[in-house]
C-alpha cells in the first residue's frame, strides 16, 4: 500500500510543471548580454535653430515674426528663388522666427565692399513654423500670406541681372511716372513707404524703368495684387492693388509698358501704391521721378 502511494506520487510530480525552476545562465559563446533599459537624464533635447550660427553676420537676415520669403527678398532686394537655392530650403514655404538667411550670394557676401548686414533680430525658440504661399507665385489669385513663407522680391540681383544699368551706374536709370493720377499720399519711412496714387479702375499702370518682372501675385499682406520689377543690382520697384496684372514672372518689360491695371485689391479706393527700393530699403519715388 505504502509502495504504491509513493509510486503514485513521483509520477504526479513527474507530470506536474515544475514552478521554481533553478536560473539557467547561457554559456554560449557570442551571445551578446542583453541591453540596460535608456536612462532617462531628465535633461531636453537642444533645438538649433537653422542658421543661427550666422546671425549678425554680413549677408544674413534673421527672420522676423510675420515674414515670408516674399517680403524677405523684397527687403532685402533679392530673389525668392535665390534665397531659397542659397539656404537649401526644399520647401521655400517653410520659414521660422529666428532663421537665418544667407541673401547675398557667398562671394558677394565676402568681398561686396560697403554692403550692410541686413540681420534684423536674434534666435528665438522654434514655435513659430509657418507655411502659406509659393503657390501664389505660380497659380492666381492666392490667399494672402499668414506668417512666415512664400516667395517674393527681386529678380537674382547678382546671378541673373535684370536688363538695365550695371552696379556703380544705378543713379543712370531713366524713370517715369507709373501712373497719371494725382499723389494722395507722399513718403513716409513709417507710415507709407512709397506714393499712393489716384485713379479710375482700369487706369493703365506702367513699368517706371526698364526691368524684369520677379513676382506677380498677391501673397504680401497690404499690397493687394503686386507686381515686382528688378532694374538693376541696386532698384527694385513694387506696383500694388492692382485690379489686374498683365506681364508674367521673369519677363523683360521696357519703360512706359503697361503691366496691370488700377485697382482697389487690398486697399480702401481705386489707388496705385509705388515703392522704390534701393539695396531694399524704401526710398522716396519722388526723388527719382521726373517732374510733373
Amino acid at each position: 500500500m505504502v509502495l504504491a502511494l509513493g509510486a503514485a506520487m513521483v509520477l504526479s510530480g513527474c507530470g506536474s510543471n515544475v514552478v521554481n525552476r533553478a536560473p539557467v545562465e547561457d554559456r554560449r559563446i557570442g551571445v551578446a548580454a542583453p541591453a540596460p533599459f535608456p536612462v532617462d537624464t531628465g535633461a531636453p533635447a537642444v533645438y538649433q535653430i537653422p542658421g543661427s550660427e550666422n546671425a549678425g553676420k554680413l549677408g544674413y537676415y534673421t527672420v522676423k515674426a510675420g515674414d515670408t520669403l516674399i517680403r524677405v527678398g523684397l527687403d532685402t532686394g533679392q530673389h525668392w528663388r535665390d534665397i531659397a537655392r542659397w539656404n537649401g530650403l526644399e520647401n521655400p514655404n517653410l520659414i521660422e522666427v529666428g532663421q537665418v538667411l544667407r541673401v547675398l550670394p557667398p562671394a558677394v557676401a565676402a568681398t561686396a565692399p560697403g554692403a550692410v548686414s541686413v540681420a534684423v533680430a536674434r534666435p528665438v525658440a522654434p514655435s513659430n513654423v509657418t507655411g502659406t504661399a509659393v503657390a501664389s507665385v505660380t497659380g492666381t489669385s492666392p490667399p494672402v500670406a499668414a506668417a512666415a513663407s512664400a516667395p517674393i522680391a527681386a529678380a537674382a540681383a547678382f546671378s541673373s541681372p535684370a536688363p538695365a544699368p550695371s552696379p556703380g551706374s544705378e543713379d543712370e536709370i531713366s524713370w517715369i511716372w507709373p501712373a497719371r493720377g494725382t499723389v494722395l499720399a507722399g513718403f513716409d519711412e513709417a507710415k507709407n513707404k512709397g506714393l499712393d496714387i489716384a485713379g479710375a479702375p482700369g487706369d493703365a499702370v506702367l513699368a517706371a524703368a526698364d526691368g524684369r518682372v520677379v513676382y506677380v501675385g498677391a501673397s504680401l499682406r497690404g499690397y493687394g495684387n503686386l507686381i515686382i520689377l528688378k532694374h538693376n543690382n541696386t532698384y527694385l520697384t513694387a506696383y500694388a492693388h492692382n485690379q489686374a496684372l498683365l506681364v508674367k514672372e521673369d519677363q523683360t518689360v521696357r519703360k512706359g509698358q503697361k503691366i496691370a491695371e488700377m485697382g482697389s485689391s487690398d486697399a480702401d479706393r481705386v489707388k496705385l501704391h509705388f515703392e522704390v527700393r534701393r539695396q531694399g530699403k524704401p526710398v522716396d519715388p519722388a526723388k527719382y521721378l521726373p517732374p510733373r
